[in-house]
């Protein structure tokens, strides 16, 4: 965070009908419009800590740096700790949304420790993978 309480890094993601990407990441994922600039195609969202912008190709000025070819998402998954991972799967099923891949368990080793999350994988409409996560805390490598 920055001294002013914003989130020092924010990536803002190309979509390609930001209607669509609003009721995937706010209708099913939970995120929350803090502002939007619909003359712009834009939308910010947050979700507890994690913020992302979402803006629409071209409407208003695109920053884009090569040809841009679906699944848009291709290279980055953008990892979101959550408190409670249920509400997100029930309303994901719910839609009939596809996992990329399903809730699992697993322990990351972080030097003489382990941290343990529960996670699944989706893609939003446009290809960008979201990993939903639920910490399990850690505890000492196991051998």
């Amino acid at each position: 965070m920055t001294t002013g309480g914003e989130p020092a890094l924010v990536p803002e993601l190309s979509v390609t009908d930001l209607a669509t990407s609003l009721r995937f990441w706010c209708g099913l994922c939970g995120f929350t419009v803090e502002y939007e600039r619909p003359v712009e195609g834009f939308a910010y969202l947050s979700l507890g800590g994690a913020h992302v912008m979402l803006d629409q190709r071209g409407i208003g000025r695109d920053w884009v740096t090569g040809p841009l070819e679906p699944p848009l998402g291709r290279g980055i998954n953008l990892q979101l700790a959550v408190a409670d991972l249920q509400p997100i799967r029930n309303a994901l099923a719910s839609a009939r949304y596809r996992l990329f891949q399903p809730t699992e368990t697993t322990w990351y080793r972080i030097g003489a420790e382990e941290a343990g999350v529960e996670q699944f994988l989706v893609t939003d409409p446009d290809g960008y993978l979201l990993r939903f996560q639920r910490s399990l805390g850690r505890r000492a490598v196991r051998r």
